[in-house]
């Protein structure tokens, strides 16, 4: 098994590492990638490549079509997205943009694997995630506890696979949403709604 926080081998005076799992915006060709792309300009992060969870987990959308990562593990589907090996200040920037201190989401543990090891045979049947080949311990960033059982029923406890561009559509980027709203405003008002 992977360790989840590596040696930087790269020299830039950063120390540890922590592997990052995407699953939603922060992957390329979505809205919030700017930002691991001025990360990895300035040393700060590095594309790992395509990965998928070990486990089967829940990955819904909430208001504005944001994608959330449910930590109920074994619901949902095993869900695809991108590896990234960031610094300590790159963490403090992604921590930043997901509202970690806000309670919008928490960067907790997660296991996974390179996207396609394993899928055929796991494919009609239940696999336990711990007998998986090449397993990496990464973390992720998922939606806040507060609100997480109350987001799986709203989705009516049906997940994605992947965060794709049909998943996009109708997505508003932050500075389109009404700015006299806090997120987890919008995150209230998205539950209450029929």
């Amino acid at each position: 098994m992977v360790a989840e926080r590596e040696r930087e081998v790269n020299g830039n005076g950063d120390g540890e590492r922590t592997l990052i799992f995407t699953y939603g915006t922060l992957k390329r060709g979505f809205s919030n990638h700017p930002l691991l792309q001025d990360l990895i300009r300035a040393g700060d992060a590095s594309f790992v490549g395509t990965y998928r969870t070990a486990g089967k987990y829940p990955l819904v959308c909430g208001p504005y079509r944001v994608p959330f990562l449910l930590n109920f593990p074994g619901s949902g589907c095993w869900v695809h997205g991108e590896l990234y090996s960031v610094s300590t200040r790159g963490l403090v920037r992604m921590d930043e943009l997901e509202g970690t201190s806000r309670a919008h989401y928490e960067r907790l543990p997660i296991k996974v694997v390179p996207a396609g090891e394993g899928e055929e045979e796991e494919e009609g049947k239940e696999a336990e995630e711990e007998t998986v080949a090449g397993v990496t311990c990464a973390e992720a960033y998922y939606a806040h506890r507060n609100y997480a059982m109350e987001m799986w029923k709203k989705n009516g406890k049906r997940g994605l696979r992947c965060y794709s561009q049909k998943e996009t559509i109708g997505y508003v980027k932050r500075k389109d949403r009404p700015q006299n709203l806090t997120f987890l405003d919008h995150i209230r008002f998205f539950l209450a709604s029929n």
